[in-house]
């Protein structure tokens, strides 16, 4: 059995959430210095949210190193409870570090114009001709495909699985932690010294003890607070739809032979959609940010005017929308077209959801892992039969639809239509 290839001194990174993250073994400290793992430090954890909190510029490579050094700590307090060998360990490590090296530039938003997963290229970056495969293969042959299945969730040991993918996991709790310090709000700060303490091994996955249940609970709040204070603000999905409008554009422009100033030689192989894994690994945000400053300077109104707003933060502004009001949408695009505002890149209904926690349900697509508690009798229990806090929004999604449009474009109509437009938003002046 392979053994721990150690380095001479311990390395350490000082991290404003952990403190430390610690580096002994050689071989995680050669994947954190792959180009592919370096390359996350250009693309940020929360997309378009700096717009909003100033602060949240934190990258993916900042959010991965805590996921490791979380995952690093539990495999500590689970010594002596439980026996993984070197390659277990191995995965829980490896898998937490790399579980978002897919992740491209403002990776939602690319990601949904250009119809792709991050996943995919997860798993396309773990046993492609990458320096990270080639670093996991030195280990065995297998472990890419092992590390690529934990990592899609389809590995048969189901302890190592819930670590890096559950309801609470290592994944989770450092992202909620971290941007929360970034974007500087305490919805996302909960225990997690507790919940670390109380966390158990069992072979089906993590339990927690009964007596730490309080700190589950904070954890669960800090998650629904977190998606509906900070990642669905409605500034970050107003400069998001701008950016989703930048990219149908630009896309739409490529179909219909538009010749651009300057050919985005380094997007070609996602307009032509003939992506191989290099051509995705030399992507990052500075790419986009550079096509940006140059689509600007366009001809095309359309382009120009919508790279200007994400750039200058001249982002749209919002009103509550109705999904069922069907006919104001109809009526909306008629008199935006009659204005001569392109309803297609300056008219979007927005939804946002988020499901905070839920327990097994038989036939549902998403299974959720549920979160158990361990009672001292030792029996197990579901979170939600012992917390009247999480009962209460057990199985609750929450919807949130907004309608997003240039209020400065309508401003500048002739009065009457102005008025119009203005009066069927219900904004009947300068917000």
């Amino acid at each position: 059995m392979q053994q721990p290839q150690l380095l001479h001194e311990e390395k350490v990174f000082k991290d404003p959430v952990h403190r430390y993250v610690h580096v002994r073994d050689k071989f995680i400290w050669d994947l954190i210095n792959s180009p592919e793992f370096q390359r996350l430090r250009r693309v940020k954890q929360l997309g378009t949210s700096f717009f909003t909190f100033h602060g949240g510029e934190h990258s993916r490579f900042n959010h991965s190193l805590g996921v490791y050094e979380l995952m690093r700590r539990i495999l500590e307090t689970f010594e002596g409870r439980i026996q993984l060998t070197y390659e277990e360990k191995l995965l829980c490590l490896c898998a937490a570090l790399l579980h978002d090296v897919g992740h491209g530039p403002f990776s939602h938003s690319f990601e949904k114009v250009f119809k792709y997963h991050h996943e995919d290229w997860t798993r396309a970056i773990l046993l492609g001709d990458t320096q990270i495969n080639r670093i996991l293969r030195r280990f065995d042959e297998e472990f890419p495909k092992k590390l690529a299945e934990v990592i899609n969730k389809t590995y048969d040991n189901k302890l190592i699985v819930s670590l890096i993918s559950s309801q609470l996991d290592a994944d989770r709790m450092d992202y909620l932690l971290r941007d929360a310090y970034y974007t500087g709000v305490n919805y996302g700060n909960f225990e997690i010294e507790r919940i670390l303490r109380v966390m158990r091994p069992q072979e089906d996955g993590i339990v927690f003890k009964f007596s730490g249940m309080h700190a589950v609970e904070d954890y669960i709040m800090s998650r629904y607070q977190m998606y509906w204070q900070v990642y669905f603000h409605p500034v970050t999905r107003s400069a998001e739809v701008v950016l989703c409008k930048i990219f149908q554009r630009a896309k739409w422009l490529f179909a219909t032979g538009y010749k651009f100033s300057q050919e985005p030689v380094m997007l070609l192989p996602f307009l032509t959609e003939k992506v191989e894994v290099a051509d995705y690994l030399a992507l990052d945000e500075s790419v986009i940010l550079f096509y940006m400053q140059l689509w600007r300077k366009e001809e095309d109104a359309i382009l120009k005017d919508l790279c200007a707003r994400f750039l200058d933060r001249n982002l749209f502004k919002y009103v509550e929308y109705n999904p069922r009001d069907f006919r104001l949408l109809a009526e909306l695009k008629e008199q935006f077209i009659e204005a001569g505002i392109d309803p297609m890149y300056y008219l979007e209904v927005d939804t946002t959801s988020d499901l905070p926690y839920d327990f097994y349900r038989a036939g549902e697509e998403e299974e959720r892992i549920p979160i158990m508690l361990q009672m001292p009798s030792g029996e197990l229990v579901e979170l939600s039969q012992k917390s009247e806090i999480v009962q209460a929004i057990s199985g609750k999604r929450r919807f949130d639809y907004k309608l997003y449009f240039p209020l400065d474009k309508v401003m500048a109509l002739p009065g009457e239509l102005s008025r119009k437009i203005r009066e069927r938003l219900g904004v009947m002046e300068d917000a």
